[in-house]
């Protein structure tokens, strides 16, 4: 009993390593994370620094003059920026709930040994993943056939739905953590498909749902392509979509400075500190929901990312 507790203290030991290592890998990571931290904050102190500031002595952490011209200047419309918010907020929740739903239903069936088409399904994932039909045809699928056009489903069904990569991932875990003899016992027990895969399979496939959800959450909120693509009426402009459009304008006026008054426009326009103003608006809510992800991040990914 002695001897058995004097080789369990020394695996331990073994597994935590020595008080110096693992005080220098703490270091080693605060610092990275410092480093990785000082973007951030130099695109916040741009986006409050005077435009002359910029103009002269470049992007600085301690600038001279402070300002918030660049977020009166975006914030002179404040309807349409929140209206931007609130159509973000319901694509990004609304199609990562739906994303995650369908990818665990053809996920769930591709990692069940006994189900007659698994490879076939298993094939048509990762064809998608290699080939695609091109720019026209889906640009013609969803305007000619389903059209979509100005519609909030839009900036929700083309090209972010389902996403065969993420497809994989879910199928591996599901393979790998989800043990085959905890469905037989519940099948003997007279519980069916549905309900084995609502109270069974997704309760212990946190972590994976989670990770697979942040990364859809990340992909709906930067998403400004389908906005530009199928997108004219206000009403339905995205947060990414209006701030791209913005910076779109201001490299418009940019290059047309003939006139003389898109040249007194563009003189008195914090060009470089909105630009820093629209990344900080853009990226600010994601930031914060990045935490309550982070926790599963790593297990659902090295579990679900071994590909078999």
């Amino acid at each position: 009993m002695e001897v058995k507790m004097v080789n369990q203290k020394r695996f331990r030991t073994h597994r935590e390593g020595s008080p110096w290592a693992s005080g220098l890998l703490h270091v080693f990571f605060l610092v990275m994370c410092v480093f990785c931290l000082f973007p951030i904050v130099l695109v916040l102190i741009a986006s409050f620094t005077d435009e002359s500031i910029l103009r002269t002595g470049g992007y600085t952490y301690f600038p001279k003059i402070w300002s918030t011209a660049a977020y009166r200047y975006l914030f002179i419309d404040i309807h349409q920026l929140i209206r931007a918010y609130g159509v973000t907020i319901v694509i990004t929740v609304g199609g990562t709930l739906t994303s995650l739903f369908i990818s665990s239903l053809v996920a769930y069936p591709m990692s069940r040994q006994d189900f007659p088409y698994r490879k076939i399904l298993s094939f048509y994932v990762f064809f998608t993943i290699l080939l695609n039909g091109g720019l026209v045809p889906w640009y013609l699928v969803y305007t000619q056939i389903i059209d979509l056009r100005d519609t909030i489903w839009a900036l929700m069904i083309p090209g972010l739905l389902m996403n065969g990569f993420n497809v994989l991932i879910m199928r591996t875990f599901f393979s790998n953590s989800v043990p085959i003899s905890v469905i037989e016992s519940a099948r003997i027990d007279g519980a069916g498909e549905w309900r084995i895969f609502f109270q069974l399979v997704l309760p212990l496939s946190v972590s994976v749902l989670a990770t697979i959800g942040m990364f859809t959450t990340l992909a709906y909120w930067n998403d400004w392509f389908n906005g530009l693509i199928f997108i004219s009426d206000s009403n339905y402009f995205s947060v990414q979509y209006l701030m791209t459009k913005a910076l779109l304008n201001i490299q418009f006026l940019t290059s047309h400075t003939e006139n003389a008054n898109s040249a007194k426009l563009i003189s008195e326009m914090p060009q470089n500190s909105i630009i820093m103003a629209m990344a900080v608006i853009g990226i600010g809510p994601i930031l914060i929901s990045y935490p309550f992800f982070q926790k599963y991040l790593v297990k659902g990914l090295t579990v679900g990312s071994v590909k078999g």
